[in-house]
């Protein structure tokens, strides 16, 4: 019973700090968000879009209904099965997506530091210290500048893979690898990228035990086999269209795109928190990616080092195996062999911000610094002053880290005209203005509006485009002439929308007045209805433009 209560206050703690760190955004989740960024938009579409298809065609669930006419649209980007699914009771009853996306990003930024939280108190007995871990875990630089990716707020299942596996090649057993594996799989379905961090920190953690390289070790190397074939099973039917579209389309990182998403010294000495920003670390912060693991971090996992807890403990020196290698990787090209690398293993070639490899060097960090507070328990834990110690630890890494009061805009919810587009006549459509090139970003709004209708369209965003999306919107540039409307008809689009709002942004009054007067008056286009800022044109079969 106490350690039931204990675990259900960690549990509320953590969801305080979560609170605590997205601030305002409890106050009104419903409207408030970080949609002024258009990866907000593009991962609430791909959560709301998992939730709706699952039930309903999971075998066609990677055919996204966005750069029609395409296939496996999905794995341009992260599929987030795990977040989906979370949320997608939810999805279900009707509630809009960016509240279950603030709601998901709550949710997972506490139960990562609490999964840390549990580890690091078994591993080294004090509370304090998985506490300490935790917060460092869950709400660090890197991690409080990533609110647009959900994908990266969900790292609850790290910890307790890492707790298995240690199980595991201490004694290994059916049971432990069971839960090994599905922690592991688990994982790897909130992201690709969580998935090849998860996998590499295993592969470095495996390295530094001595368990697999004694002679009586091949039990442990016939568990770890087995445990991994049956993952890998699991995990091929949501790797297989990353494949055929790397394959067949040919979307993969060029190593000079590695290059320009790679960290320099200075991703490590930039944050956001409010505290250094206004002390030191202004001239840092802009676009790179936050990698600062905090003064308080630095200072613990050295001591943790020093005093010779990292290396006399196999968990420790499992972190600082995966924390170099993560370090080392996150340079990309510039560390000799990655190039190597990336030409030779796939998966590495969907992973084009080659800083965030830096985060498993955070996650090093938060461990290592775990040891340490768990090390001063030992020391002094007997001491009056102790108690003070453990929770001036954790203020003072909860303050370093703290960003918060997030700049937010208002969301006033999906305009309820875009439900009239939930028509079955529709196979597929183009809205317009259609983005291409330097201004695709604006095409998420699109998508954000999708979720009401789910009808397929030409227009897309996300972190892979195929060139036949660009070569085709050239081409549609000049629509409605001739040519393009031919374009429509040849992949089977049956209609056009119109943002009007959005074509005048585009184009200013003049131009949008002049090309909606043509729209209405072109012989093969038929206005289906017009309400509010939204035009539904439908195109004629079988006529010939003019």
């Amino acid at each position: 019973m106490a350690l039931r209560n204990r675990r259900l206050a960690q549990l509320a703690f953590f969801f305080a700090l979560a609170t605590l760190h997205t601030w305002p955004l409890a106050t009104d989740p419903a409207h408030l968000s970080r949609l002024d960024n258009d990866d907000t938009a593009f991962n609430t579409w791909v959560i709301a879009w998992v939730a709706h298809q699952l039930p309903r065609d999971p075998v066609h669930l990677f055919d996204a209904p966005i750069f029609y006419p395409e296939h496996d649209t999905l794995a341009y980007s992260e599929h987030m099965i795990v977040q989906s699914v979370l949320g997608a009771p939810l999805q279900w009853s009707g509630v809009s997506p960016v509240l279950v996306f603030n709601l998901l990003i709550w949710i997972g930024m506490a139960l990562s530091g609490f999964a840390m939280c549990i580890v690091l108190e078994r591993w080294t007995g004090s509370a304090a210290a998985g506490i300490v871990a935790g917060c460092l875990y869950a709400f660090n630089a890197h991690l409080l500048t990533r609110f647009a990716h959900l994908q990266a707020m969900h790292m609850e299942f790290l910890p307790g893979a890492l707790y298995a596996f240690d199980r595991l090649l201490h004694k290994p057993d059916r049971r432990v690898a069971a839960t090994f594996g599905g922690l592991f799989v688990l994982q790897a379905l909130c992201s690709n990228y969580t998935m090849v961090l998860a996998a590499t920190a295993l592969l470095a953690a495996l390295i530094v035990r001595p368990e697999p390289w004694r002679r009586d070790s091949a039990r442990v190397w016939l568990t770890l086999a087995v445990t991994a074939s049956v993952a890998a099973i699991v995990l091929v039917p949501f790797l297989l269209p990353y494949e055929r579209i790397r394959t067949e389309q040919h979307l993969s990182r060029s190593i000079d795109e590695v290059q320009l998403y790679s960290a320099t010294w200075r991703d490590y000495l930039t944050t956001a928190g409010r505290l250094h920003l206004k002390l030191w670390a202004a001239s840092f912060f802009g676009d790179r990616t936050s990698l600062f693991p905090g003064f308080a971090g630095v200072v613990l996992a050295s001591a943790a080092i020093a005093w010779g807890v990292a290396w006399r403990d196999t968990r420790a020196r499992m972190a600082i195996a995966f924390g170099v290698v993560g370090f080392a990787l996150s340079f990309g090209p510039a560390l000799p062999g990655y190039s190597w690398l990336h030409e030779h293993i796939p998966l590495l070639q969907g992973i084009r911000a080659a800083a965030r490899w830096g985060y498993l060097l955070l996650i090093a960090v938060a461990i290592l610094s775990g040891f340490a507070v768990g090390e001063l328990r030992r020391r002094f834990g007997d001491r009056s002053w102790w108690p003070a110690l453990a929770v001036g630890l954790v203020g003072l890494v909860t303050i370093e880290a703290m960003r918060a009061p997030l700049a937010l805009v208002r969301f006033d919810g999906i305009p309820a005209v875009e439900a009239r587009l939930a028509r079955d006549d529709i196979r597929a459509m183009v809205v317009l203005p259609l983005y291409s090139r330097g201004q695709l970003q604006r095409n998420a709004r699109y998508l954000l509006n999708q979720t009401r209708h789910w009808r397929p369209m030409v227009n897309g965003y996300s972190s892979f485009v195929p060139n036949s999306f660009h070569e085709r919107a050239a081409r549609l540039q000049s629509f409605p002439d001739a040519a393009s409307v031919q374009e429509l008809r040849s992949i089977g689009v049956s209609h056009v929308a119109v943002e009007r709002n959005a074509l005048v942004q585009n184009l200013g009054d003049g131009e949008s007045d002049a090309l909606l007067a043509r729209l209405r008056g072109h012989p093969d286009l038929e206005l289906v209805f017009e309400e509010d800022a939204l035009m539904l044109f439908k195109l004629k079969p079988g006529s010939q433009a003019r």
